[in-house]
């Protein structure tokens, strides 16, 4: 039978699209000193809180880079408490496969598809990050194997809930230094959640991009909480307080290295009802208040937020505004983060 596939053209690997945009001594020395700071969250050695905070996913450069420089004047307040990691997610996951990935995939919404002016746009918007704001920031992977071409420049990553079965975004983890967040599956199987943790935190031997590679495992590696929806589509929570107790029991049970979870505030726990996000965070810092176990355990918040309130369609021009789930708005984000630092 005829093949079903065509291949378009041959993308630079990562070292060639790294030579051909490099880091400057300045842009190196944040990064390791984010990583550090970030990482001792983690592992309990700081008792700051950690908050992944942006749009669902980036769309245009300078909305994107005004809205990182927002959070870089606000982290400077709260510093003491918070440690703020943008989102400037390059790669989205579509359930259908269908509608805008992300800019990897668009670096113009509104044009065609073009993954190698992708590559370099999503490795110029991280670095600028970098540059303007001293902020690191946050992805998500979508496909394992472009991991790299950000590798020197992420500050978190996360695996989504359709990917986290997946053995090779597992596995990939396990190689990375920093961070990584493995969400519940849709379907909203802890144990789903517990075996990807378990697998990042563990060495392993694997085939990567043509090589034969071997991880030392990540420790860094842990769970985000994103809720789930049931076989009738009714959204499912998992932010209550009773779920962080199970949650601490599962892990528990399984002596993980690290017993740390960052709750996902929108998504199936709100229903995408965008709003719901500041009660959410409200509820989970008080859950942490009331009980010292969850208090260690959940070191940190995700939520959608942009400049603009809601979502708009790709075309309807409104500067700031997400093109894909909707987001708070930058006054209600702005003040929830104030908020979310006196409750630290």
């Amino acid at each position: 039978m005829e093949e079903r596939s065509t291949f378009i053209r041959k993308l630079p690997i990562p070292q060639e699209i790294k030579k051909m945009y490099p880091l400057n001594e300045a842009v190196t020395k944040v990064k390791r000193e984010r990583d550090q700071e970030i990482a001792k969250v983690f592992t309990g050695e700081s008792h700051k809180f950690v908050l992944i905070i942006g749009p669902c996913s980036a769309d245009h450069e300078d909305p994107v880079m005004e809205y990182t420089s927002r959070l870089a004047r606000v982290q400077e307040q709260v510093k003491d408490k918070l440690v703020i990691v943008p989102r400037i997610y390059t790669n989205k996951p579509r359930t259908t496969g269908q509608g805008y990935m992300g800019m990897v995939h668009q670096p113009d919404p509104e044009k065609e598809e073009d993954m190698l002016e992708g590559l370099v746009a999503i490795r110029r918007l991280h670095t600028r990050a970098i540059e303007e704001t001293g902020l690191t920031c946050a992805d998500e992977m979508l496909y394992p194997e472009n991991y790299k071409y950000l590798s020197d420049l992420l500050a978190y990553v996360a695996v989504g809930a359709r990917s986290v079965e997946n053995q090779q975004h597992r596995l990939t983890a396990s190689g990375m230094s920093v961070p990584v967040g493995m969400k519940n599956p849709t379907s909203g199987g802890m144990s789903v959640m517990l075996n990807s943790i378990i697998a990042a935190q563990a060495p392993h031997k694997f085939i990567y991009r043509g090589w034969e590679v071997k991880t030392q495992g990540n420790p860094l590696a842990h769970g985000i909480l994103r809720g789930s929806v049931n076989k009738h589509g009714q959204n499912l929570p998992n932010y209550h307080y009773e779920d962080l107790r199970l949650l601490y029991e599962l892990y528990a049970e399984q002596n993980l290295e690290n017993m740390s979870v960052v709750v996902d505030t929108n998504h199936n726990n709100s229903g995408k009802k965008y709003l719901e996000q500041i009660r959410i965070a409200h509820e989970i810092m008080e859950s942490r208040k009331y009980n010292e176990d969850i208090r260690h355990m959940v070191k940190g918040l995700m939520i959608e937020s942009y400049i603009e309130d809601g979502a708009q369609k790709i075309g309807e021009g409104v500067y700031g505004k997400s093109i894909t789930d909707p987001c708070l708005g930058w006054e209600k984000s702005e003040k929830l983060i104030y908020d979310i630092a006196e409750s630290v």
